[in-house]
């Protein structure tokens, strides 16, 4: 059914009853009609961006997200991309040769530290080790301490070194060997790491301190007695008793008595084993039981140095003839020194910066041996030491007195050092003449040098570019050159060509004045004068002593490499542990510097105390 009406504009309007619609249905028809024919332009105009045909977008469903398909297409393809590129990158590393670039041949002053590190190995008593790596060696002296005469406190005395040539051990030079080989380790020990010794050295400095353990009881915290040499040598008014000087034996054949000598009074000896023990409790402080140990023997030590006042050497004993402690000062300050870096404890550090001890110690005298570091006098290295302490802690009042003066000394002993003061003389080839032309000279320039080099490196790790000598100022790299040129000098630098390290380049001492390199090992014993022969032949020790410093030059660079003249050939452990610490210290690359924190590792956090208040006014 249909209807018809009349359209207002002319024609029918027809009107069909099934498709009867709402008026909002006839608008909406009318707007889509109008809408296209509409340009998309128009309708932008008119109809706005909201009302524009809606793109319908495509999502990928990844089970634990929702992703743009437009996006998931890209991620994928990019990854594909890097993948093949990293493949063909790595193709391309793999298939092109490559070109291993080696380190460098080492320096001459690490190759010497290997050899004079060895010299320590020839020189150990006792039962030596199964890879002690000194072929023509074997154990010796096993009953040292054990034949009676000596305290209850010791038990025995194996072990330990042979001082020099001769089998006799003097706890004296052994123990300030013991602690300059601590302190090279403590300062220097990445450059012990990097030449492959640092396990070898802990070694060497262990097999002293064990020794030195046995040499008094310590277990006590108070001590009477200390042993302070095994065996003897002394020969005057001709006498034929068998003893370390008079027979030339093997030390594995020795067979004649060795006594203890014991001390009760000894402030230097029982000092200088306390700087001794207490260094290498700092070398071996991440073996937290031996270290412990290691400094309460230290304090028992120091206590006794302090309480029992003395000189080991006084009296007319033997040690007079061959290590004569001069005075005892001095190891108080070194000695205090070395058990306040150990323990922390500021008592130590009090006494050893007391103006008076200062004083008898030598800091003001001056004199012909001033500024020179040797097994008698300790000064110099502690002056050196607590200046360090100022450098790096300024722990302020009220230790800057005597810190400032020490820190002040040590420059002008530096500055004593140059060639271009005349403090010290120099023979022609240029060896510092630092104990003026007597025998045996370089025992003192390998520790100069050592403590030159150690101090630039001080500077070096304060920031500090060099110091002044009187209105000169002078850099860092002058002590470094110093060092080197009296180092270069004992490796063969010098008018004969002649390296005074056993081993070390072509041209070294044959003859060296020691028993167990000149007689053979061929299962014969030599008895007591039946070594005489070997003593006494000119030629070369059938044994190499590798690693060994003889005693050196004259003052006119002369040297005589005979076996009987011990002033030129004789090596001595003091003599070797300067030289080790000499050489390390110049080892490597510069850049590999001081270690400034492991000294100070038991040193509890400084906060200077405030001076006290001035008194009140008067008027």
């Amino acid at each position: 059914m249909s209807m018809y009406g009349r359209d207002p504009w002319g024609g029918p309007l027809e009107i069909h009853a099934t498709d009867s619609a709402t008026d909002d249905e006839r608008s909406r028809n009318l707007q889509e009609l109008d809408r296209a024919a509409l340009d998309e332009t128009q309708q932008s105009w008119l109809l706005g961006a909201g009302e524009q045909k809606k793109k319908k977008k495509k999502y990928v469903d990844l089970g634990c997200i929702i992703v743009s398909r437009k996006v998931f297409l890209w991620t994928v393809g990019t990854l594909a991309v890097c993948a093949v590129l990293a493949g063909f990158i790595t193709l391309i590393v793999k298939t092109v040769p490559r070109h291993h670039h080696k380190p460098g041949p080492p320096d001459n002053y690490t190759l010497a530290l290997h050899k004079a590190l060895l010299f320590f190995n020839a020189q150990k008593s006792g039962k030596l080790p199964r890879h002690n790596n000194v072929s023509w060696r074997g154990n010796s002296c096993l009953e040292d301490g054990k034949s009676g005469g000596t305290s209850s406190a010791i038990k025995d005395l194996v072990g330990g070194y042979y001082d020099a040539g001769d089998a006799i051990k003097f706890n004296f030079p052994m123990s300030f060997a013991m602690t300059m080989l601590s302190w090279s380790v403590i300062e220097y020990s990445a450059k012990y790491e990097a030449a492959g010794e640092l396990a070898h050295v802990k070694d060497i400095i262990k097999w002293g301190t064990d020794y030195f353990l046995k040499s008094f009881n310590n277990t006590a915290d108070t001590i009477s007695t200390l042993a302070a040499q095994v065996g003897l040598g002394d020969t005057s008014g001709g006498s034929t008793t068998p003893n370390d000087h008079y027979c030339w034996m093997r030390p594995e054949d020795i067979d004649y008595e060795r006594p203890v000598t014991e001390c009760h009074g000894c402030s230097d000896l029982a000092a200088e084993m306390a700087a001794a023990l207490a260094a290498a409790s700092i070398v071996f402080k991440d073996n937290r039981a031996y270290s412990q140990k290691l400094v309460h023997g230290a304090t028992t030590l120091y206590k006794f140095s302090r309480e029992q006042r003395g000189r080991y050497s006084a009296g007319g004993s033997e040690a007079s003839v061959f290590y004569n402690s001069t005075i005892y000062w001095d190891e108080f300050v070194w000695g205090g020194a070395w058990m306040y870096f150990a323990t922390g404890n500021s008592s130590y550090l009090k006494l050893a910066t007391t103006p008076g001890l200062a004083k008898r110690a030598g800091a003001f005298w001056g004199g012909p041996d001033y500024g020179v570091l040797s097994w008698d006098n300790k000064l110099t290295g502690a002056q050196v030491l607590l200046s360090r302490l100022r450098l790096f802690l300024s722990p302020g009042y009220p230790y800057e007195e005597i810190l400032s003066t020490f820190h002040n000394q040590t420059g002008i002993i530096m500055c004593s050092y140059l060639p271009m003061f005349t403090s010290f003389n120099r023979t022609r080839g240029g060896l510092i003449q630092l104990n003026h032309g007597r025998p045996q000279p370089l025992q003192y320039v390998v520790n100069a040098a050592f403590l030159a080099a150690l101090y630039s490196d001080y500077l070096d790790a304060a920031d500090t570019p060099g110091w002044y000598c009187g209105p000169n100022f002078f850099s860092t790299d002058v002590l470094r050159e110093f060092a080197r040129t009296q180092i270069d000098y004992i490796l063969g630098k010098n008018p004969r060509k002649m390296s005074y390290v056993v081993g070390f380049g072509n041209h070294y001492p044959k003859h060296v004045h020691h028993r167990g390199a000149s007689i053979p090992k061929n299962k014969i014993k030599y008895n007591c004068k039946g070594g005489w022969k070997w003593r006494d032949t000119s030629k070369p020790n059938p044994n190499t002593i590798v690693g060994a410093m003889v005693a050196g030059p004259d003052k006119h660079d002369g040297f005589h490499d005979v076996r009987t003249n011990y002033n030129y050939t004789e090596p001595t452990l003091a003599g070797n542990a300067g030289l080790v610490a000499a050489l390390v210290a110049l080892s490597g690359d510069k850049s590999t510097g001081i270690d400034k924190n492991t000294l100070f590792s038991a040193v509890p956090p400084m906060f200077p105390t405030p001076p006290p208040p001035p008194a009140p006014w008067k008027p």
